[in-house]
Protein backbone atom coordinates (compact mmCIF):
# COMPACT_ATOMS: atom_id res chain seq x y z
CA UNK A 1 0.00 0.00 0.00
CA UNK A 2 1.40 3.37 -0.94
CA UNK A 3 2.13 5.85 1.80
CA UNK A 4 0.12 9.03 1.73
CA UNK A 5 1.85 12.42 1.61
CA UNK A 6 0.63 13.12 5.15
CA UNK A 7 2.19 9.99 6.60
CA UNK A 8 3.89 10.82 9.93
CA UNK A 9 7.64 11.20 9.57
CA UNK A 10 7.57 11.80 5.80
CA UNK A 11 8.09 15.59 6.16
CA UNK A 12 10.88 15.12 8.69
CA UNK A 13 12.66 12.62 6.43
CA UNK A 14 12.40 15.00 3.45
CA UNK A 15 13.81 17.87 5.50
CA UNK A 16 16.69 15.78 6.83
CA UNK A 17 17.50 14.57 3.31
CA UNK A 18 17.55 18.15 2.00
CA UNK A 19 19.82 19.30 4.86
CA UNK A 20 22.19 16.38 4.19
CA UNK A 21 22.33 17.18 0.47
CA UNK A 22 22.85 20.88 1.21
CA UNK A 23 25.76 20.07 3.52
CA UNK A 24 27.33 17.67 1.00
CA UNK A 25 26.96 19.82 -2.11
CA UNK A 26 27.60 23.08 -0.29
CA UNK A 27 30.86 21.77 1.13
CA UNK A 28 31.85 20.29 -2.23
CA UNK A 29 31.10 23.58 -4.02
CA UNK A 30 33.09 25.51 -1.42
CA UNK A 31 36.13 23.26 -1.89
CA UNK A 32 35.87 23.36 -5.68
CA UNK A 33 35.59 27.17 -5.59
CA UNK A 34 38.72 27.40 -3.48
CA UNK A 35 40.58 25.04 -5.82
CA UNK A 36 39.43 27.16 -8.79
CA UNK A 37 40.86 30.28 -7.11
CA UNK A 38 44.18 28.67 -6.24
CA UNK A 39 44.81 27.05 -9.63
CA UNK A 40 42.99 29.37 -12.02
CA UNK A 41 41.99 32.84 -10.81
CA UNK A 42 45.04 33.67 -8.67
CA UNK A 43 47.39 33.02 -11.58
CA UNK A 44 45.74 35.70 -13.76
CA UNK A 45 45.01 38.42 -11.20
CA UNK A 46 47.77 40.73 -9.96
CA UNK A 47 45.80 43.19 -7.84
CA UNK A 48 45.76 42.42 -4.11
CA UNK A 49 42.18 43.71 -3.88
CA UNK A 50 40.94 41.25 -6.49
CA UNK A 51 43.10 38.52 -4.99
CA UNK A 52 41.36 38.98 -1.61
CA UNK A 53 37.94 39.39 -3.22
CA UNK A 54 38.24 36.23 -5.29
CA UNK A 55 39.69 34.32 -2.33
CA UNK A 56 36.39 34.92 -0.52
CA UNK A 57 33.99 35.08 -3.48
CA UNK A 58 35.04 31.92 -5.33
CA UNK A 59 34.44 29.47 -2.43
CA UNK A 60 31.20 31.25 -1.43
CA UNK A 61 29.92 31.18 -5.03
CA UNK A 62 30.79 27.47 -5.27
CA UNK A 63 28.94 26.77 -2.01
CA UNK A 64 25.85 28.73 -3.17
CA UNK A 65 25.84 26.90 -6.50
CA UNK A 66 26.05 23.57 -4.67
CA UNK A 67 23.08 24.53 -2.46
CA UNK A 68 21.03 25.75 -5.44
CA UNK A 69 21.22 22.41 -7.26
CA UNK A 70 20.05 20.50 -4.15
CA UNK A 71 16.28 20.50 -5.10
CA UNK A 72 17.07 19.11 -8.56
CA UNK A 73 19.37 16.43 -7.15
CA UNK A 74 16.86 15.55 -4.42
CA UNK A 75 14.02 15.14 -6.94
CA UNK A 76 16.16 12.83 -9.06
CA UNK A 77 17.25 10.92 -5.94
CA UNK A 78 13.67 10.40 -4.68
CA UNK A 79 12.42 9.32 -8.15
CA UNK A 80 15.19 6.75 -8.51
CA UNK A 81 14.58 5.61 -4.92
CA UNK A 82 10.94 4.89 -5.76
CA UNK A 83 11.98 2.97 -8.88
CA UNK A 84 14.36 0.81 -6.85
CA UNK A 85 11.71 0.30 -4.17
CA UNK A 86 9.18 -0.93 -6.73
CA UNK A 87 11.79 -3.25 -8.25
CA UNK A 88 12.58 -4.70 -4.81
CA UNK A 89 8.86 -5.25 -4.12
CA UNK A 90 8.76 -7.57 -7.16
CA UNK A 91 11.60 -9.70 -5.79
CA UNK A 92 11.12 -12.69 -3.55
CA UNK A 93 12.81 -12.62 -0.09
CA UNK A 94 15.17 -15.39 -1.20
CA UNK A 95 16.21 -13.36 -4.25
CA UNK A 96 16.87 -10.31 -2.07
CA UNK A 97 19.10 -12.24 0.31
CA UNK A 98 20.89 -14.00 -2.55
CA UNK A 99 21.43 -10.69 -4.34
CA UNK A 100 22.80 -9.04 -1.18
CA UNK A 101 25.22 -11.91 -0.61
CA UNK A 102 26.35 -11.77 -4.25
CA UNK A 103 26.76 -7.98 -4.05
CA UNK A 104 29.02 -8.18 -1.00
CA UNK A 105 30.97 -11.06 -2.53
CA UNK A 106 31.53 -9.08 -5.75
CA UNK A 107 32.79 -6.04 -3.82
CA UNK A 108 35.19 -8.20 -1.80
CA UNK A 109 36.55 -9.80 -4.98
CA UNK A 110 37.00 -6.38 -6.58
CA UNK A 111 38.89 -5.12 -3.50
CA UNK A 112 41.19 -8.13 -3.52
CA UNK A 113 41.92 -7.68 -7.21
CA UNK A 114 42.67 -4.01 -6.61
CA UNK A 115 45.00 -4.81 -3.71
CA UNK A 116 46.98 -7.32 -5.76
CA UNK A 117 47.10 -5.88 -9.28
CA UNK A 118 46.73 -2.12 -8.97
CA UNK A 119 50.04 -1.72 -7.16
CA UNK A 120 51.72 -2.25 -10.55
CA UNK A 121 49.88 0.78 -12.00
CA UNK A 122 50.54 3.37 -9.30
CA UNK A 123 54.32 3.47 -9.97
CA UNK A 124 53.58 5.97 -12.76
CA UNK A 125 52.87 8.68 -10.14
CA UNK A 126 49.62 10.69 -9.71
CA UNK A 127 48.44 9.87 -13.23
CA UNK A 128 48.78 6.15 -12.55
CA UNK A 129 46.94 6.63 -9.28
CA UNK A 130 44.01 8.30 -11.04
CA UNK A 131 43.91 5.47 -13.59
CA UNK A 132 44.01 2.92 -10.76
CA UNK A 133 41.09 4.58 -8.99
CA UNK A 134 39.02 4.72 -12.21
CA UNK A 135 39.72 1.06 -13.00
CA UNK A 136 38.89 0.07 -9.43
CA UNK A 137 35.53 1.86 -9.59
CA UNK A 138 34.67 0.21 -12.93
CA UNK A 139 35.71 -3.22 -11.69
CA UNK A 140 33.78 -2.73 -8.45
CA UNK A 141 30.60 -1.84 -10.34
CA UNK A 142 31.03 -4.81 -12.68
CA UNK A 143 31.68 -7.25 -9.82
CA UNK A 144 28.83 -5.82 -7.73
CA UNK A 145 26.26 -6.10 -10.54
CA UNK A 146 27.46 -9.55 -11.55
CA UNK A 147 27.40 -10.80 -7.97
CA UNK A 148 23.93 -9.37 -7.33
CA UNK A 149 22.47 -10.96 -10.48
CA UNK A 150 24.05 -14.36 -9.92
CA UNK A 151 23.12 -14.30 -6.23
CA UNK A 152 19.49 -13.38 -6.97
CA UNK A 153 19.16 -16.42 -9.25
CA UNK A 154 20.14 -18.70 -6.37
CA UNK A 155 17.01 -17.77 -4.39
CA UNK A 156 18.27 -18.46 -0.86
CA UNK A 157 15.62 -20.55 0.91
CA UNK A 158 13.90 -18.56 3.65
CA UNK A 159 10.77 -20.64 4.13
CA UNK A 160 11.79 -21.83 7.59
CA UNK A 161 12.73 -18.33 8.68
CA UNK A 162 9.49 -16.93 7.31
CA UNK A 163 7.44 -19.50 9.17
CA UNK A 164 9.16 -18.78 12.47
CA UNK A 165 8.92 -15.03 11.93
CA UNK A 166 5.19 -15.20 11.33
CA UNK A 167 4.72 -16.56 14.83
CA UNK A 168 1.87 -18.83 13.75
CA UNK A 169 3.94 -21.98 13.63
CA UNK A 170 2.12 -23.16 10.50
CA UNK A 171 3.18 -23.43 6.90
CA UNK A 172 2.11 -20.52 4.66
CA UNK A 173 -0.66 -21.23 2.17
CA UNK A 174 -1.21 -19.44 -1.14
CA UNK A 175 -4.85 -18.85 -2.13
CA UNK A 176 -5.93 -19.41 -5.73
CA UNK A 177 -8.68 -17.48 -7.53
CA UNK A 178 -10.85 -20.59 -7.91
CA UNK A 179 -10.83 -21.39 -4.20
CA UNK A 180 -11.84 -17.83 -3.29
CA UNK A 181 -14.78 -17.83 -5.72
CA UNK A 182 -15.81 -21.33 -4.56
CA UNK A 183 -16.48 -20.01 -1.04
CA UNK A 184 -16.08 -23.19 1.00
CA UNK A 185 -12.65 -22.08 2.20
CA UNK A 186 -14.35 -19.61 4.56
CA UNK A 187 -16.21 -22.40 6.37
CA UNK A 188 -13.04 -24.50 6.51
CA UNK A 189 -11.09 -21.62 8.07
CA UNK A 190 -13.86 -20.92 10.58
CA UNK A 191 -13.91 -24.59 11.57
CA UNK A 192 -10.17 -24.46 12.34
CA UNK A 193 -9.12 -27.11 9.81
CA UNK A 194 -7.20 -24.54 7.75
CA UNK A 195 -4.82 -22.28 9.65
CA UNK A 196 -2.61 -19.42 8.56
CA UNK A 197 -0.59 -17.70 7.49
CA UNK A 198 -2.64 -17.23 4.31
CA UNK A 199 -1.01 -15.49 1.34
CA UNK A 200 -3.00 -13.64 -1.33
CA UNK A 201 -0.90 -12.57 -4.35
CA UNK A 202 -1.66 -9.14 -5.74
CA UNK A 203 -2.09 -10.62 -9.24
CA UNK A 204 -4.85 -12.93 -7.93
CA UNK A 205 -6.63 -9.90 -6.45
CA UNK A 206 -6.33 -8.14 -9.82
CA UNK A 207 -7.81 -11.20 -11.55
CA UNK A 208 -10.77 -11.13 -9.15
CA UNK A 209 -11.35 -7.46 -9.98
CA UNK A 210 -11.28 -8.23 -13.72
CA UNK A 211 -13.82 -11.03 -13.27
CA UNK A 212 -16.04 -8.77 -11.14
CA UNK A 213 -15.95 -6.10 -13.90
CA UNK A 214 -16.62 -8.59 -16.73
CA UNK A 215 -19.37 -7.91 -19.26
CA UNK A 216 -20.55 -11.49 -18.81
CA UNK A 217 -23.24 -11.47 -16.07
CA UNK A 218 -22.29 -14.94 -14.84
CA UNK A 219 -18.59 -14.07 -14.52
CA UNK A 220 -19.44 -10.72 -12.95
CA UNK A 221 -21.56 -12.42 -10.29
CA UNK A 222 -18.85 -14.96 -9.51
CA UNK A 223 -16.21 -12.24 -9.24
CA UNK A 224 -18.28 -10.10 -6.89
CA UNK A 225 -19.08 -13.12 -4.77
CA UNK A 226 -15.35 -13.87 -4.55
CA UNK A 227 -14.55 -10.30 -3.43
CA UNK A 228 -17.30 -10.42 -0.81
CA UNK A 229 -16.05 -13.76 0.49
CA UNK A 230 -12.52 -12.36 0.60
CA UNK A 231 -13.74 -9.52 2.81
CA UNK A 232 -15.38 -12.01 5.20
CA UNK A 233 -12.25 -14.13 5.15
CA UNK A 234 -10.13 -11.12 6.16
CA UNK A 235 -12.47 -10.55 9.11
CA UNK A 236 -11.87 -14.15 10.20
CA UNK A 237 -8.12 -14.60 9.73
CA UNK A 238 -5.11 -12.45 8.85
CA UNK A 239 -4.28 -12.49 5.13
CA UNK A 240 -0.96 -11.21 3.78
CA UNK A 241 -1.14 -9.41 0.44
CA UNK A 242 1.97 -10.51 -1.47
CA UNK A 243 3.31 -7.89 -3.88
CA UNK A 244 5.67 -10.35 -5.59
CA UNK A 245 4.71 -10.68 -9.26
CA UNK A 246 7.10 -12.65 -11.52
CA UNK A 247 6.80 -10.47 -14.63
CA UNK A 248 8.80 -12.93 -16.72
CA UNK A 249 5.87 -15.40 -16.36
CA UNK A 250 2.64 -14.65 -18.21
CA UNK A 251 0.18 -17.25 -16.87
CA UNK A 252 -1.37 -16.80 -13.43
CA UNK A 253 -1.14 -20.54 -12.66
CA UNK A 254 2.60 -20.56 -13.32
CA UNK A 255 3.01 -17.45 -11.15
CA UNK A 256 1.18 -19.19 -8.29
CA UNK A 257 3.45 -22.22 -8.54
CA UNK A 258 6.56 -20.02 -8.58
CA UNK A 259 5.36 -18.02 -5.56
CA UNK A 260 4.58 -21.20 -3.61
CA UNK A 261 8.06 -22.53 -4.40
CA UNK A 262 9.75 -19.32 -3.31
CA UNK A 263 7.81 -19.02 -0.06
CA UNK A 264 7.91 -22.73 0.79
CA UNK A 265 4.10 -22.63 0.88
CA UNK A 266 1.23 -24.97 0.08
CA UNK A 267 -1.17 -24.07 -2.71
CA UNK A 268 -4.90 -24.00 -1.90
CA UNK A 269 -6.93 -24.54 -5.08
CA UNK A 270 -9.90 -26.24 -6.72
CA UNK A 271 -8.38 -26.16 -10.20
CA UNK A 272 -7.70 -29.73 -11.40
CA UNK A 273 -5.06 -28.72 -13.97
CA UNK A 274 -3.27 -26.39 -11.54
CA UNK A 275 -3.31 -29.22 -9.01
CA UNK A 276 -1.48 -31.53 -11.45
CA UNK A 277 1.05 -28.88 -12.55
CA UNK A 278 1.86 -27.94 -8.97
CA UNK A 279 2.44 -31.57 -8.01
CA UNK A 280 4.80 -32.00 -10.98
CA UNK A 281 6.72 -28.90 -9.82
CA UNK A 282 7.01 -30.33 -6.31
CA UNK A 283 4.53 -27.93 -4.68
CA UNK A 284 2.19 -29.41 -2.09
CA UNK A 285 -1.49 -28.80 -2.84
CA UNK A 286 -4.57 -28.54 -0.64
CA UNK A 287 -7.54 -29.28 -2.89
CA UNK A 288 -10.93 -28.34 -1.42
CA UNK A 289 -12.73 -30.86 -3.66
CA UNK A 290 -10.50 -33.69 -2.43
CA UNK A 291 -11.18 -32.63 1.15
CA UNK A 292 -14.93 -32.61 0.52
CA UNK A 293 -14.77 -36.11 -0.96
CA UNK A 294 -12.65 -37.35 1.93
CA UNK A 295 -15.12 -36.24 4.62
CA UNK A 296 -18.24 -37.55 2.92
CA UNK A 297 -19.90 -40.32 4.93
CA UNK A 298 -19.07 -43.85 3.82
CA UNK A 299 -22.10 -45.62 2.38
CA UNK A 300 -22.02 -49.40 2.20
CA UNK A 301 -24.30 -51.77 0.28
CA UNK A 302 -27.47 -52.24 2.25
CA UNK A 303 -27.47 -48.79 3.89
CA UNK A 304 -30.80 -47.00 3.60
CA UNK A 305 -31.27 -43.38 2.47
CA UNK A 306 -34.11 -41.00 1.94
CA UNK A 307 -33.69 -39.10 -1.32
CA UNK A 308 -35.77 -36.87 -3.59
CA UNK A 309 -35.76 -38.11 -7.18
CA UNK A 310 -35.62 -34.96 -9.32
CA UNK A 311 -34.80 -36.07 -12.87
CA UNK A 312 -34.26 -39.07 -15.12
CA UNK A 313 -30.88 -40.75 -15.42
CA UNK A 314 -28.73 -41.77 -18.36
CA UNK A 315 -30.64 -45.00 -18.76
CA UNK A 316 -34.33 -44.80 -19.50
CA UNK A 317 -35.37 -46.56 -16.30
CA UNK A 318 -33.11 -44.59 -13.93
CA UNK A 319 -33.93 -41.66 -11.68
CA UNK A 320 -31.42 -39.28 -10.15
CA UNK A 321 -31.34 -37.48 -6.80
CA UNK A 322 -28.71 -35.76 -4.67
CA UNK A 323 -27.65 -35.77 -1.06
CA UNK A 324 -27.12 -32.52 0.85
CA UNK A 325 -23.37 -32.65 0.15
CA UNK A 326 -23.97 -32.93 -3.60
CA UNK A 327 -23.37 -36.68 -3.97
CA UNK A 328 -25.34 -38.09 -6.92
CA UNK A 329 -27.74 -40.95 -6.18
CA UNK A 330 -28.72 -43.08 -9.20
CA UNK A 331 -31.95 -44.93 -8.41
CA UNK A 332 -32.65 -48.07 -10.40
CA UNK A 333 -36.20 -48.13 -11.77
CA UNK A 334 -36.59 -44.61 -10.38
CA UNK A 335 -37.89 -42.81 -13.45
CA UNK A 336 -41.47 -43.41 -12.39
CA UNK A 337 -40.62 -41.86 -8.98
CA UNK A 338 -39.49 -38.44 -10.32
CA UNK A 339 -40.90 -35.73 -8.09
CA UNK A 340 -41.20 -38.03 -5.07
CA UNK A 341 -39.06 -38.50 -1.94
CA UNK A 342 -38.51 -42.20 -1.37
CA UNK A 343 -36.56 -44.63 0.76
CA UNK A 344 -33.76 -46.37 -1.14
CA UNK A 345 -31.18 -49.02 -0.34
CA UNK A 346 -27.56 -48.61 -1.47
CA UNK A 347 -26.34 -51.28 -3.89
CA UNK A 348 -22.85 -49.94 -4.83
CA UNK A 349 -20.65 -46.83 -4.99
CA UNK A 350 -18.39 -45.51 -7.75
CA UNK A 351 -15.59 -42.96 -7.30
CA UNK A 352 -14.98 -40.75 -10.37
CA UNK A 353 -12.88 -37.66 -11.12
CA UNK A 354 -16.01 -35.55 -10.73
CA UNK A 355 -16.86 -37.04 -7.34
CA UNK A 356 -18.64 -40.02 -5.87
CA UNK A 357 -21.71 -41.68 -7.39
CA UNK A 358 -24.05 -43.90 -5.38
CA UNK A 359 -26.27 -46.56 -6.96
CA UNK A 360 -29.42 -47.57 -5.11
CA UNK A 361 -32.80 -49.18 -5.63
CA UNK A 362 -36.16 -48.28 -4.14
CA UNK A 363 -36.86 -49.95 -0.86
CA UNK A 364 -39.44 -52.68 -1.17
CA UNK A 365 -42.57 -51.69 0.70
CA UNK A 366 -43.99 -54.25 3.04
Amino acid sequence: MRSSPTEPGRGVATTLLRVAFAAIFGTTGFLLGREAYLHLFSLHVASEFWQLTLLIAAPVAGALLGVLIVPLVQSFFVAELHQVERAIDRLAPGELVGGAIGLVTGLVVAFLVKSVLFEFITFAGPTGGYIAIALYLVLSLFAAFLGARVGAKQRVALSGMAASASGSGGEPKVLDTSVIIDGRVLDIVRSGFLEGPLLLPRFVLRELHLIADSSDPLKRTRGRRGLELLRKLQDTIAIEIVERDPEEIAQVDAKLVRLAQERGAKLVTNDFNLNRVAQVEGVRVLNINELANAVKPVLLPGDELRVAVIREGRETHQGVGYLDDGTMIVVENGRRLIGETVEVAVTSALQTNAGRMIFARPKVRA
